[in-house]
């Protein structure tokens, strides 16, 4: 699910130690693999790679500080953690100044407003789409024989970051209330790599309930693979419904996600709005309580709506006083107290 910077950086340099091996010596290849694997692991400067694949290297780093660390630093430890992870991002761009996910996550932090980063995404991604499909060609360029797949591969990878960059913009949208630039953007997105490795897919269900385009949405679910991302899909099934005032279909699919997901009732009850992932969607294991967590924060576009004084809007208040939400939820304090310490902070 989503994309891993350290499984893309794993890739990117196994490619590039692949090309060096003899084909013709598959108990050899074998061998370089399991040496491969550890030396990325021990000694990752000793691999054969470019000013570019250190970079990336530099990126996945920053990632890891940015999207799984930093949400929980503390207030002490935050503003360090900032430091280190533009650092390492700077000197990306030192090493390769075509570094474009480094220079999307700058400026994600640069900007000022949702509003303005999404601009500053629009506006470069002609650059941004033309400087991946040169790589993505210069990869395939006298592709053949044994090595035509490392080269697929290597192609699929070079659009990595245009694919990262139209899901930014798609999701940004979505933030800023242009539900149908989301939708189009998410669909380019798509188009790259109709496999989803970005799950745009999640912000499409989001924006068709947002639009209430029951129809596209429904199309959507026909095609999706929903064992993947079940909650953004169930979301947004309960908030169509709701706006038809179909409360007992709703509250059905509610019941749904209580039966699926651990802890339910507390994340559905909570509604917790998190940090989106900069790098990308952050990676969460299928039907996990984080998978929830995660969903529910990127629908707060639409249990929001109407926006009350107590910063709930007319789904969110319903969805959180429903009867079973609240058992659900007094079930999972009483087995976990530790579920409600951070409301009491």
């Amino acid at each position: 699910m989503a994309l891993d910077p350290h499984q893309e950086d794993f890739q990117r340099l196994s490619l590039r130690y692949a090309a060096t091996l003899d084909p013709g010596d598959p108990f050899g290849m074998a061998r370089k693999a399991e040496e491969f694997s550890r030396r990325f692991v021990q000694k990752r400067d000793s691999l054969p790679q470019t000013d570019d694949d250190r970079a990336f290297g530099l990126v996945a780093q920053a990632a890891q500080l940015i999207d799984y660390e930093l949400p929980f630093a503390t207030a002490v430890s935050a503003p360090q953690t900032i430091r280190e992870a533009r650092k390492l991002l700077t000197e990306a761009l030192e090493l390769d100044p075509d570094c474009l996910d480094a220079r999307r996550m700058i400026a994600a932090a640069d900007s000022r407003t949702p509003t303005a980063y999404h601009d500053y995404l629009v506006q470069a991604a002609p650059q941004v789409r033309a400087q991946c499909e040169r790589a993505r060609d210069a990869a395939l360029a006298g592709a053949r024989g044994s090595f035509a797949e490392l080269a697929q591969a290597s192609a699929a990878l070079a659009m990595r970051p245009y694919l990262r960059w139209m899901a930014a913009a798609s999701s940004t949208s979505l933030i800023c209330g242009r539900y149908r630039m989301a939708i189009d953007e998410a669909r380019e997105a798509l188009a790259i790599e109709p496999g989803d490795p970005a799950d745009v897919s999640y912000t499409l269900a989001l924006a068709y309930a947002k639009l209430e385009d029951e129809e596209s949405y429904g199309q959507l679910l026909a095609s999706a693979e929903t064992t993947h991302g079940a909650a953004w899909y169930s979301l947004a099934r309960i908030a169509l419904l709701y706006k038809q005032e179909s409360r007992e279909e709703a509250a059905r699919e509610v019941r749904h996600l209580l039966d699926a997901y651990p802890n339910a009732g507390t994340t559905l009850g909570r509604q917790d709005d998190l940090p989106d992932g900069v790098y990308a969607r952050i990676c969460v294991t299928p039907m996990s309580e984080d998978e929830l967590i995660l969903a529910t924060s990127e629908a707060t576009v639409l249990l929001q709506e109407g926006c009350d004084d107590h910063e709930r809007g007319s789904l969110g208040s319903w969805l959180a006083n429903l009867p079973e939400v609240i058992e659900a939820q007094e079930r999972e304090l009483a087995a976990d107290p530790t579920l409600g310490e951070e409301d009491q902070q």
